[in-house]
C-alpha cells in the first residue's frame, strides 16, 4: 500500500534530516534519498503537465523501471521556531493561514486523483509535514469556515468539500471552488521527529 511504503521512506528520511529550511529543501531531500535508494528510477522535480486546460507542476515525479509512475505532492508548514541541529541553524517561520493550507493540501489530493485518472501516473501520494499541532488536533469549534477541510487525527474525507458560511472578501481568493474527492481518505498522523528536547515535534500525514 502506497501510504505504508511512503511512511517507511519518511521515517528513514527523518534519521537523516529531522527538519528542513523550506518546502523546497524537503522536496530535494526526499528526491535525493529516493534516487540513492533507487538509482535506476527517473526522478523529476516540478514536472509540468496539463490539467483542466491549464499548465500545472508536480512537486515530484518518479518513473520506476517496472513502468509504474508515482506522482507526489508535498506540503511543509511550520510555526516559528529556531532550532540548532548538528551545528546548523534552522529559523522556521510562522506561516499561519492554516485554513488555506488545509484547502491547498486537499486540492493537491484532488489533482492527484485526476492525474491518475488521466493515465499520467499510476499512483498519487500527497504528503503533509508540519510542527504545527493545529493541523493534527481537532478544533473545539465546528463552526469554522474551513471545517470541511480539517485534517485532524481520525478525520474521514470524501466527496464534495466546501467553505462554510460566508468567508470575508479576499480571504480565500483563488480558492473559492469546492473540492471534490473521488476516493475516501482517513487522517492518520505519524511521528516524524523531535529535533531537540523542549522543542516542538514534527508529524506527517500521507
Amino acid at each position: 500500500m502506497i501510504t505504508s511504503a511512503m511512511s517507511r521512506k519518511l521515517e528513514a528520511l527523518s534519521t537523516r534530516r529531522p527538519l528542513f529550511h523550506s518546502e523546497a529543501d524537503f522536496q530535494h531531500a526526499l528526491a535525493w534519498m529516493i534516487h540513492q535508494d533507487a538509482p535506476d528510477s527517473l526522478i523529476r522535480l516540478e514536472r509540468p503537465y496539463r490539467l483542466d486546460e491549464r499548465n500545472v507542476y508536480l512537486d515530484l515525479f518518479i518513473g520506476e523501471p517496472s513502468g509504474c509512475n508515482l506522482a507526489i505532492e508535498l506540503k511543509y508548514k511550520t510555526r516559528e521556531e529556531i532550532v540548532l541541529h548538528e551545528g546548523e541553524e534552522f529559523r522556521l517561520k510562522n506561516q499561519g493561514a492554516q485554513d488555506l493550507a488545509r484547502y491547498d493540501f486537499l486540492w493537491d489530493v484532488s489533482r492527484l486523483e485526476k492525474l491518475v485518472d488521466s493515465g499520467e501516473a499510476n499512483v498519487g501520494c500527497a504528503i503533509f509535514l508540519t510542527n504545527d499541532p493545529t493541523y493534527w488536533t481537532e478544533s473545539k469549534s465546528a463552526e469554522t469556515i474551513d471545517a470541511q477541510f480539517r485534517l485532524h487525527e481520525g478525520r474521514s474525507l470524501r466527496g464534495k468539500l466546501a467553505w462554510q458560511g460566508e468567508p470575508k472578501p479576499g480571504t480565500i481568493k483563488g480558492r473559492e471552488a469546492p473540492i471534490a474527492l473521488r476516493s475516501g481518505y482517513s487522517s492518520v498522523w505519524r511521528n516524524y521527529s523531535k529535533p531537540k528536547p523542549g522543542k516542538s515535534e514534527f508529524r506527517f500525514l500521507v
